[in-house]
């Protein structure tokens, strides 16, 4: 299509009616100001992309401050979960030869309790022996006296041997 076709011109054309049409539009719109508030339509959503995008950009700030003080709080727990521990060991160690030391401390207790005991039996038992020994002398001399006064002779023997018992079993 030429621009300075004759025919174009011509008033009987519709091509010419619709290039005027078009024309007329365009100057209608462009006074009307649709060129303008697309514009600001367009502005005022670019805004509000910005302000969303603003937006996002605070909350991902806010986030990434939020992850790295739960990052610190969990380091710091961490931390005070061994220190807890090394305590909870310590402690343990404390406890344990606290014990043993009681624990010793009771065996030689009843160890010398134990022996006390003995050395008072074997005491009772010697004493027991030696009380037995003496009533068993006791009746012997008796019996040897008896018989001897029954006999009526002397015996320098006997008589020793009685009068030593006295002496051994003191």
């Amino acid at each position: 299509m030429e621009f300075f076709n004759p025919h174009l011109y011509d008033l009987s054309n519709p091509e010419l009616w619709v290039a005027v049409g078009l024309f007329l539009f365009f100057a209608i719109v462009v006074f009307a100001g649709v060129p303008k508030l697309i514009a600001g339509v367009l502005d005022a959503k670019a805004a509000k992309i910005q302000a969303e995008l603003d937006e996002a950009a605070r909350l991902r700030a806010e986030a990434e401050a939020l992850l790295a003080q739960i990052r610190q709080e969990k380091a710091e727990a961490e931390a005070q979960a061994a220190e807890m521990l090394k305590a909870a060991e310590a402690e343990a160690r404390r406890m344990e030869a606290e014990t043993k030391a009681k624990l010793e401390e009771s065996l030689a207790r009843r160890q010398q309790l134990a022996e006390r005991r003995i050395a008072q039996a074997e005491a009772q038992a010697t004493a027991d022996v030696k009380a037995a020994a003496v009533e068993q002398a006791a009746r012997a001399a008796e019996s040897i006296l008896a018989a001897r006064l029954a006999a009526g002779a002397p015996d320098p023997v006997l008589d020793q041997a009685v009068a030593q018992i006295g002496d051994r079993l003191n």
